[in-house]
């Protein structure tokens, strides 16, 4: 009888979620332990939140569900609140890495997804532009070794120029641009064990002639393999930021990545919702494709900003397969203000974690 009745309270519990999202506190893994003796359920919960007032909404949920379950006949749920870690102390301690490598860059920001297919790339690449549009010293580095997008979404076909040393970065739009994609054939595919994988991210790094930069947008690739350790082992990173878009299956995703960032003491600055909605151009209706606000409620959860939302819209694929970036073309509209209100977010964000003074010299 016991085992059916933990079973029937696991049940009760997968129906209770945390306010604004369609998960339940189960799969978010809210419930850290479950204890049923007789009629009486202990449900002990852990989440970390800067929303102290939305845990206890669940804590409340959890003794309604509980105590509606048969058999039941006391109910207590103890609840711990975790507050996520200070941004701008994990700048601090994220700076211990090697001195020798991009000694001339103010900033480092790493562009991350949990699984492909978010954007990733393209939010990139419109942010360096876009950063570079107004007015800073801006470099992009292509660290998705397996699949380089930056070559086609910037137009360049050429080989880098090289003194046998160093590489000479491409310059478009204001932005020094360097690629794995530059010096391989289109149609080659890159079969590299992970050694080789982060000898080549250190070579891009260390031997690339990135010059004065307020910033490196460092585009990686989707999950948490090799390229993304390589980086912040050797990398004095500023921040991180986490593209997503609004389905539950990629924000599932993301969190992991922004877990991931955060055990090696890199700073998240906040998470990007890309594909937010689609805009009619005939009728003006928003049409929510991948349902809407994912990203948002998430950066609510796990306690970081939520620094904006991209509309979905074939203008910007366009621009990506033409070699021109949305904001290249289109200085002005939804997508223009959308990518200019999150760099300035980015920006905010990393000036609010990092000191100027911790820059490495």
């Amino acid at each position: 009888m016991s085992k059916d009745l933990e079973a029937h309270i696991w049940e009760a519990l997968k129906t209770v979620q945390y306010p604004g999202m369609s998960r339940d506190i189960v799969s978010f893994g809210f419930v850290r332990k479950l204890d049923v003796t007789g009629g009486t359920v202990t449900v002990e919960l852990e989440m970390s939140t800067h929303n102290p007032e939305a845990a206890e909404q669940v804590r409340t949920a959890v003794v309604e569900a509980v105590r509606a379950v048969d058999g039941v006949t006391a109910v207590e749920a103890k609840l711990r609140v975790q507050q996520p870690p200070n941004r701008g102390a994990s700048a601090q301690r994220a700076v211990a890495r090697d001195p020798g490598l991009l000694p001339g860059v103010e900033h480092v920001v790493a562009v991350a997804s949990g699984k492909g297919g978010v954007g990733k790339s393209t939010v990139s690449a419109n942010l360096a532009v876009r950063m570079a549009q107004l007015g800073l010293r801006v470099g992009l580095l292509d660290a998705d070794i397996y699949g380089p997008s930056m070559p086609m979404m910037f137009g360049i076909t050429e080989r880098p120029r090289t003194d046998g040393q160093t590489l000479q970065p491409f310059d478009k739009y204001g932005v020094k641009v360097m690629s794995l994609g530059f010096m391989v054939e289109i149609d080659t595919p890159v079969i590299w064990r992970g050694p080789m994988v982060m000898r080549a991210l250190e070579q891009m790094l260390g031997q690339v002639e990135w010059g004065e930069l307020d910033y490196l947008i460092v585009d990686l690739p989707p999950g948490t393999g090799d390229a993304q350790l390589t980086l912040t082992q050797k990398v004095p990173l500023s921040a991180a930021v986490i593209v997503t878009t609004p389905q539950d299956v990629a924000l599932i995703d993301a969190r992991k990545g922004l877990a991931m960032f955060r055990k090696v003491n890199v700073p998240v600055v906040g998470i990007i919702e890309n594909m937010s909605g689609f805009a009619c151009p005939h009728c003006g209706e928003t049409t929510h494709v991948f349902k809407h606000g994912g990203g948002e409620r998430t950066a609510e959860v796990v306690g970081t900003a939520f620094l904006g939302s991209i509309p979905l819209d074939p203008a910007i694929v366009a621009g990506g397969d033409s070699g021109e970036p949305i904001v290249v073309t289109q200085t002005e509209g939804v997508h223009a203000d959308a990518f200019e209100s999150i760099c300035e977010a980015v920006i905010a964000e990393v000036r609010r974690g990092q000191k100027p003074t911790l820059r490495i010299v």
